[in-house]
């Protein structure tokens, strides 16, 4: 019998939490234990499982990434051009992320957080503590961002979920390691690269039980509050669609149209079966051979262009990552009923940035990030349970969106590079 897809198990897992949750409410019991706490048990115990892989998973795949950056020599005028074009688009993507979902305020519900609703923490005082932390912050506070990418201390920084601080040292550690001895450095990549792969598999691994903590999750929040949670989550879902699709469909043509020179149609055209092999594996580095084989054959971007600039992207360039990271931390903080200001809202915005680049391209690595953002910010990690039930679908659209603005910096930067393209406009 043939295995069901991991969206289909988790679709159905939602469906039997919803029945589940509304059959047995928050008072019905087995054996004296709750069905509640059951429920929260299975949930916490795979969050706590996604938490565990966080350091391991950022730090070797930031360190093998640019440890291939450093082999190629290629970190001069095409590296430069390469890393502004992507920190810009992605600037972009999140840009528009955070403007819709201040439109939307997927968040409010009539006028009213919608923290009740969703079944987060409604305890007076840790929910004063938590306006206390994040409404305290001001713009002084920017600074603090900075002042965490070098820690004193790595191994504290790490412990203590300062991740920031461990992305920094992570750029360094992979880029000098290619500048020793060429015996040794070999060592540490060999290292690297199997911490990496070992960190690949334990993350697949524990996603695998993603049907069972979504079941309890959205269990335990069903008990609590019925179907009034999904309403808030729709609208977070097609807040995030929406953004998506106007990066996708409407920043990606203009930035094609103008840098690139080339006709956006008929690029999507040529590129659809890379998008469409993206949304289906859920993975920018499983798609990458298929990416660097369109982009070169049909395109017609040199090797020597596509060589470094896919793979770099492929490891650093998360668009849709770093859109859905800002809409999600804006949606947790409206949930809560917190009024971020535009220097917290630009602190979002600048972590997200940041954290982007440490997303390994594999799916559901996103989640990883975005205990990330939260933590800076101050907001509960309670909230990343409510990010999985809508989380497999919008997984495969941002890993569409990541490998499409790969493709689509390629060719801009081809075209600085003065190549002329298949698709070049008339």
């Amino acid at each position: 019998m043939t295995k069901l897809a991991l969206h289909w198990q988790i679709l159905i897992a939602i469906i039997v939490a919803t029945i589940a949750g509304l059959v047995t409410g928050t008072d019905a019991s087995l054996f004296g234990v709750s069905f509640y706490a059951i429920y929260g048990f299975v949930g916490t115990l795979f969050l706590n499982a996604l938490k565990m892989i966080i350091v391991p998973l950022v730090a070797s795949s930031i360190i093998t990434g640019i440890a291939r950056i450093g082999d190629s020599n290629s970190l001069g005028r095409l590296g430069g051009k390469t890393m502004l074009f992507y920190a810009a688009s992605s600037l972009l993507a999140i840009l528009v992320g955070l403007a819709l979902v201040n439109i939307t305020t997927p968040g409010i519900i009539n006028g009213q957080a919608a923290g009740e609703q969703l079944n987060l923490t409604t305890d007076a005082n840790e929910l004063a503590m938590v306006v206390e932390k994040v409404e305290g912050k001001s713009a002084s506070d920017i600074s603090d961002v900075f002042l965490r990418l070098v820690p004193t201390n790595i191994i504290a920084a790490a412990a203590g979920g300062q991740m920031l601080g461990l992305i920094f040292f992570s750029l360094l550690f992979g880029f000098f390691m290619t500048r020793i001895d060429k015996d040794k450095s070999d060592v540490m990549k060999n290292f690297w690269q199997g911490v990496f792969d070992i960190m690949m598999h334990i993350t697949l691994w524990v996603m695998k039980f993603a049907p069972l903590g979504v079941f309890g999750l959205v269990a335990k929040t069903v008990a609590a509050t019925g179907f009034a949670a999904f309403s808030p989550l729709l609208i977070f879902f097609v807040t995030v669609v929406a953004a998506l699709c106007i990066h996708t469909f409407i920043t990606m043509p203009l930035l094609l149209r103008f840098l690139g020179r080339v006709r956006p149609g008929l690029f999507f055209k040529k590129m659809s079966p890379v998008m469409l092999t993206a949304f289906s594996t859920s993975s920018s580095s499983a798609t990458l051979p298929l990416t660097l084989e369109t982009v070169e054959k049909d395109i017609g971007v040199s090797n020597k262009t596509t060589s470094f600039v896919l793979p770099l992207g492929a490891t650093v360039n998360m668009d849709g990552t770093a859109l859905y990271e800002c809409v999600a931390a804006m949606f947790i903080a409206q949930a809560y009923g917190l009024e971020l200001s535009m220097v917290q809202q630009f602190t979002i915005v600048l972590v997200a940035l940041l954290t982007s680049i440490g997303v390994a391209g594999i799916p559901a690595a996103s989640l990883v990030a975005i205990t990330i953002v939260l933590g800076v910010i101050g907001l509960p990690l309670e909230g990343l349970g409510l990010l999985l039930v809508t989380d497999r679908i919008l997984d495969m659209m941002r890993t569409a969106v990541n490998v499409c603005g790969d493709c689509v910096g390629t060719v801009i930067i081809a075209r600085s590079e003065g190549e002329q393209t298949r698709i070049a406009a008339s």
